[in-house]
C-alpha cells in the first residue's frame, strides 16, 4: 500500500463521515441557536429547554435521512472491501 493510497482512502473516509454527521449536527446547531434566542428573548433560562427540542430535532432528522445515511455507509464500505485485495498488495 503507498503513501497515496493510504492519503486517498483518508481522504474518502473524512468525506463520508461529513457526509453522514453532516446533518445531524446542522440541525442540532440551528435548533440550539434558535431556542438561545428564544430563551434570551423570554429571559427563561431552563436547562431542558436546551436539550429537548435538539433532541426531537436530531431524532426527525435520523428518521428522515436515515435510510439515506445507511445506503452511504453501505455502499462506503462495499466499494472498500471489493478493493480490499488491491490496497494489501
Amino acid at each position: 500500500m503507498t503513501d497515496a493510497t493510504v492519503l486517498e482512502l483518508t481522504n474518502q473516509f473524512f468525506l463520508i463521515c461529513l457526509k453522514l454527521g453532516g446533518p445531524t449536527l446542522l440541525v442540532a446547531l440551528v435548533v440550539g441557536v434558535a431556542v438561545s434566542i428564544l430563551q434570551a428573548v423570554t429571559q427563561v433560562q431552563e436547562a431542558t429547554l436546551t436539550f429537548v427540542p435538539k433532541a426531537i430535532a436530531i431524532a426527525l432528522t435520523m428518521l428522515i435521512c436515515g435510510s439515506w445515511m445507511l445506503q452511504s455507509l453501505i455502499s462506503y464500505s462495499a466499494e472498500l472491501l471489493e478493493h480490499l485485495p488491491q490496497y494489501v498488495r
